[in-house]
């Protein structure tokens, strides 16, 4: 376990991300991909099940053994909180009610953050549209690792904690990267998150709370969903920086493993992106790609030629920032 990675550094291309040229490509080819794009009508309501699920869910565990509250909270609250998480990224490129009322679906976003705990909806919108715009931007995209991240998890028993720790990087590396102004939505959101937190502990005591805050740490650690952090853009191949992952968890994620199709067509919600790679199979089905998250994790931990240093980074000119 304490083999050393062997990397130093990230990897440094000189070249714009692959996306912007094969969006380019694949409409020319195939324009009625544009029919795709748009709000995916059902996904209101399949958030609002989610959240109704979960406060169904801190009902019931409020009498249990804290050894079953966490069980729960992983078993079960996990998934669930982590599949709201990428409901949130759903909504965040407006796909629950179209690009027309994007603030309504800031505003939905905030609802759909309720069962995770911690206010997050906002932010995350402002930072995600920054890494698809500057993927892999130097002191832009906050979805690649920090310096210390990657020096020091050079180890398989250090990646295996880094893996734990995920969402504790993912919450903090905004402030060292690319810290930006709050804003006032980001009040509200905090705002309405603590008031939805303290209804809960009111009604039902600490447990709920307890369980609301596991599931979401714990489903983004070391969780078989969690694989998708690390196969999306990890640099499992050299030059390769995004994957595709086409397995059977696509179902309670929204797709979000057509990651390839994702970046190339960010418009098209994830109910739709299986169409696209029917669309344009000769452009994907050749690209590497995933079969199984849980491997992907293992894979990332006893592989001695990956670590968190293992993403492509590239210098953003005149970046436009949110």
């Amino acid at each position: 376990m304490g083999n050393t990675v062997a990397r130093e550094d990230f990897e440094w291309v000189y070249t714009d991300q692959p996306h912007t040229t094969r969006r380019r490509e694949i409409l020319a080819k195939y324009p009625e991909i544009k029919l795709l794009m748009g709000p995916d009508h059902n996904l209101k309501w399949i958030v609002t099940i989610m959240v109704a699920v979960q406060i169904l869910a801190f009902y019931l565990v409020k009498d249990l053994d804290w050894k079953w509250v966490m069980f729960w909270a992983y078993m079960f609250g996990g998934c669930v909180n982590h599949s709201i998480t990428l409901a949130i990224h759903e909504i965040s490129h407006n796909a629950a009610f179209g690009n027309k009322y994007a603030q309504l679906n800031r505003y939905f976003a905030m609802f759909a953050n309720f069962p995770v705990g911690l206010p997050y909806s906002v932010s995350f919108k402002r930072y995600h549209m920054d890494h698809h715009r500057y993927m892999g931007g130097n002191g832009i995209d906050v979805d690649i690792p920090t310096e210390f991240e990657g020096w020091f998890f050079c180890t398989r028993l250090r990646k295996f904690f880094w893996v734990i720790l995920q969402p504790l990087f993912y919450a903090t590396r905004p402030l060292y990267i690319n810290p930006k102004p709050i804003t006032h939505l980001e009040i509200t959101n905090l705002v309405v998150q603590l008031t939805f937190d303290l209804l809960i502990y009111h009604l039902w005591g600490v447990k709920p709370v307890v369980y609301m805050l596991a599931g979401s740490l714990l489903g983004m650690g070391l969780h078989p969903i969690s694989g998708h952090f690390i196969a999306e853009h990890y640099m499992f191949l050299k030059g390769h920086e995004t994957y595709s992952y086409y397995g059977p968890l696509n179902l309670i994620t929204f797709n979000v493993g057509y990651h390839n199709e994702h970046h190339d067509f960010p418009s098209v919600p994830g109910c739709r992106l299986p169409q696209v790679k029917k669309i344009a199979a000769d452009y994907y089905d050749n690209l590497p790609q995933y079969s199984s998250w849980v491997k992907v994790l293992y894979d990332f931990i006893m592989d001695d030629t990956i670590s968190p240093y293992s993403r492509i980074k590239r210098t953003v000119k005149d970046a436009k920032q949110d």
